[in-house]
């Protein structure tokens, strides 16, 4: 089922993709389409550009420097990017901590931080999880005690995603120990250069440093850095949630890499023929193509319902789910297309240049076994898949 667009919206596509071909390093598509790792210099670099652009505040109102697009155009945004080997926005500043501000922050705070964000002056992440309170989220333990003027925090996040680049972190944190799991929580934005806040990396299984621990001990915050009211943080915490998760579906980066799927399916042989010719392989790839359809669908209209009213609402979830399920299928097919050469699980030969390192099959193939390791985690961060469909059992199902 294609979407059929309007004149108006496919002038647009040729405008992005005008836009991709012109400015888009092509340093930086190269490595994207490799599926190589790209660092904090060529992140920030295509993020300014996209700011000199007016193009990277997609989900903000105007007044505060968005875009202002439909639905529809991010959409396409999202798809010619992918398209073209562009690198996804890094979410923390500019889709999760920024639309929490607009909403709850004050206007000073609207004033210094959006600003930043935008010219990538602060490089944020996400203090959430803890090694006692991931999927849980509310039973968070990390503390922050008033003492005049200021928080002092203590206490431990985990899976604190590129936290090794990162100024400036907003967290969940307990002001309230003695109220209600989701009450008595609070929004802070730390300045990762305060005394007593240390990070230290996990690796992850095929061998990158995307992850972090960071650690307060007797952190001084500043009380104008609480978003919202003391001890109402979940509210903050929930709305910018939804948010993510909406993101996490990744309908943009599934559709390209379910392209690169049927290439390798018709690159690869079996018994003479192509992959792509297997009944069986074939129908694989045909049912994920058909949810991928789906949910491209369900997104453009959550995506319609948040322009209207604010944040979605459990229709997030379901996106997260089979958001999540489609690209680690997508690349299970791919570790399976190439056969044994995606055994070698070789990390530092995913971001090797040509002629660098063992001849592992086809070019397509080093990375291929990273990728597959590296997108299992996707149903688990933003909140497990199983806490989702909790979630969409009482929202939704009144169970």
């Amino acid at each position: 089922m294609d979407i059929h667009y309007t004149p108006e919206e496919q002038a647009f596509r040729d405008e992005v993709r005008t836009f991709l071909k012109n400015k888009l390093p092509e340093d930086i598509a190269t490595k994207v389409k490799a599926g190589k790792h790209l660092g904090k210099e060529e992140m920030v670099r295509w993020q300014k550009i996209l700011n000199e652009q007016g193009w990277l505040a997609q989900s903000w109102p105007v007044e505060y420097g968005g875009t202002g697009w439909t639905p529809v155009q991010k959409h396409i945004f999202d798809e010619e990017s992918s398209k073209a080997g562009a690198p996804g926005v890094v979410p923390f500043g500019v889709s999760m901590v920024a639309p929490v501000i607009i909403k709850f922050g004050t206007e000073a705070q609207k004033e210094y931080y959006l600003p930043r964000i935008l010219n990538q002056d602060d490089w944020w992440c996400q203090g959430y999880s803890e090694p006692g309170a991931g999927s849980d989220l509310a039973g968070l333990k990390t503390r922050a005690v008033r003492e005049g003027d200021h928080y002092v925090v203590n206490g431990q996040k985990t899976w604190t995603t590129l936290g090794q680049y990162a100024n400036m972190i907003f967290c969940l944190v307990r002001t309230d120990p003695e109220a209600k799991k989701q009450e008595g929580i609070s929004f802070l934005l730390i300045d990762m250069s305060t005394p007593g806040i240390t990070v230290r990396p996990i690796y992850t299984i095929e061998g990158g440093h995307e992850v972090n621990e960071v650690f307060f001990e007797d952190v001084k915050v500043p009380v104008e850095n609480l978003v919202g009211e003391e001890n109402k943080g979940w509210t903050c915490a929930k709305y910018l949630l939804t948010h993510e998760r909406t993101g996490i579906a990744g309908v943009g980066m599934a559709k390209e890499a379910l392209s690169k799927l049927k290439s390798i399916a018709w690159d690869q042989k079996k018994n003479g023929r192509p992959l792509m010719e297997d009944p069986l392989f074939r129908n694989r790839v045909a049912q994920v193509e058909i949810d991928l359809m789906a949910m491209e669908m369900t997104n453009l209209r959550v995506l319609a319902a948040a322009k209207e009213g604010g944040a979605p609402g459990a229709e997030s979830s379901m996106l997260k789910i089979k958001g999540t399920e489609v690209r680690q299928e997508i690349y299970d097919l791919m570790r399976r297309a190439v056969g044994p050469y995606a055994i070698p699980f070789l990390p530092e030969f995913f971001d090797a240049e040509a002629g660098e390192g063992p001849e592992v099959g086809p070019e397509y193939a080093p990375p291929l076994a990273g990728r597959y390791f590296n997108n299992r985690k996707l149903s688990i961060y933003g909140g497990s898949n199983e806490i989702q469909k909790n979630i969409i059992s009482k929202m939704i199902l009144g169970l």
